[in-house]
């Protein structure tokens, strides 16, 4: 297991437990809570799309936003099929990638408008549901690409849109958060109202293909968002810590079961409604540090996002002690069942707890594991100040000495 560093330099924002209950616990006065308005949950329902979608939608001509791999697996040719059968006018989109850079989307608009197409469905992991959002809105607005990045700034409506993980991990379905790459390396992030789909389809049947190692992956990225939400310095609120407790206690209960038996049921099913759940909870209380530190593993070095993430957890987590030993104390008691143990030995049993279950999952626990050049360390840092989107949201100020400290702390 790793060891805690608790010498980080840095101040956090108080040591007052007092106000960190203030500031962090159920207190809020006034608060938003935003979330796609409809979420289906059945399984094999995509063998009967089709049906579905005609019940749902008037509209008939749909773009299905997917990657090349996923395509050629013929995990798509029963809901094709479905689509057909019902009346559908079935357009696919298979370009996407990890990471995707603008010209994914451009290309994906460009097709979505020479089809007419006039319905989205995103069928895949976290990029083909950002690139689905996004091409719902360009099919049909002439708003120039670079207008959109930041929050709040897209303009008008878009078309219907649909979104079907089939993974467990990125929430992108019940976020109106899309990521795209933006030159060589950076990530930038488009919010906006608009992105919320109409419709979310949860058939966890479609994960049941997802190796071991892609599981863990995916999983832990679906913890970092429950307990970053849960932690955020912005907009945290009682309906989001609702949502992020009952995902993590779904996703750690169930981890370790589905990376060992892909195929069991009950716990393909409980992830990826953890993982919806995380979703729902970031959508509304914003990730923060450990996300910001991984971006830039994933922008350089193509380490996969949800690895990145379990890569940057545990370091972040202890950093965050000096001011969220609280609120990961009562993490412990959802997950680890109640006691009556101080708030920092609570929180410390859920930390080895996380720490534990990372090593159960069997992904890489260290950044040389993944091939991480030492010497790109100050580098890294200085690109994970950058995302000043996420740095905001942690609840501990991080400084760039932080972050190279906590980079060299998961070396």
């Amino acid at each position: 297991m790793r060891s805690s560093n608790r010498t980080l330099g840095g101040s956090p924002h108080s040591a007052d437990p007092s106000e960190e209950t203030l500031r962090f616990g159920n207190q809020a006065t006034a608060y938003a809570f935003h979330a796609v308005p409809a979420v289906h949950v059945e399984w094999g329902v995509h063998r009967r799309l089709g049906e579905a979608c005609a019940e749902w939608f008037a509209e008939r001509r749909i773009l299905i936003v997917t990657d090349n791999a996923l395509h050629e697996t013929g995990i798509l040719d029963p809901a094709k099929l479905s689509l057909s059968k019902a009346g559908f006018a079935v357009t696919i989109f298979d370009g996407v990638v990890a990471d995707p850079p603008e010209t994914v989307l451009a290309e994906a608009v460009a097709l979505a408008r020479e089809e007419h197409v006039d319905i989205v469905l995103g069928l895949g992991g976290g990029s083909s549901m950002d690139i689905a959002k996004l091409v719902a809105v360009l099919a049909v607005s002439e708003q120039p690409m670079v207008e959109l990045y930041g929050l709040d700034r897209v303009k008008g409506s878009r078309l219907p849109l649909v979104q079907m993980p089939t993974t467990s991990g990125t929430g992108s379905e019940a976020t109106n958060i899309a990521i795209l790459t933006t030159g060589e390396t950076s990530k930038t992030g488009i919010v906006a109202q608009q992105l919320f789909a109409d419709r979310v389809v949860l058939d966890a049947d479609l994960t049941c293909g997802l190796p071991p190692l892609h599981t863990a992956g995916t999983g832990i990225d679906a913890m970092v968002h429950a307990i970053e939400a849960y932690t955020s310095r912005k907009r945290k609120n009682p309906m989001s810590d609702m949502f992020a407790r009952e995902a993590l206690r779904l996703l750690t209960g169930n981890l370790v079961v589905a990376c060992r038996d892909g195929h069991n049921r009950a716990a393909r099913e409980a992830m990826l409604l953890g993982s919806n759940l995380a979703g729902q909870a970031f959508a509304n209380a914003p990730v923060a540090a450990v996300h910001a530190l991984a971006y830039p593993l994933g922008g350089h070095f193509h380490i996969a996002h949800g690895l990145s993430n379990a890569l940057m957890l545990m370091p972040v987590l202890h950093f965050n002690m000096a001011t969220s030993s609280q609120q990961y104390a009562e993490l412990g008691d959802t997950v680890l069942g109640r006691s009556v143990a101080p708030a920092v030995e609570r929180a410390e049993a859920f930390l080895s707890f996380i720490d534990k279950l990372l090593v159960e999952s069997g992904c890489p626990s260290r950044l040389r594991d993944a091939r991480i050049p030492e010497q790109s360390l100050p580098m890294l840092a200085r690109e994970a100040m950058q995302q000043a989107r996420l740095m905001m949201n942690n609840p501990r100020i991080v400084t760039e000495q932080d972050a190279l400290a906590l980079y060299q702390e998961a070396y």
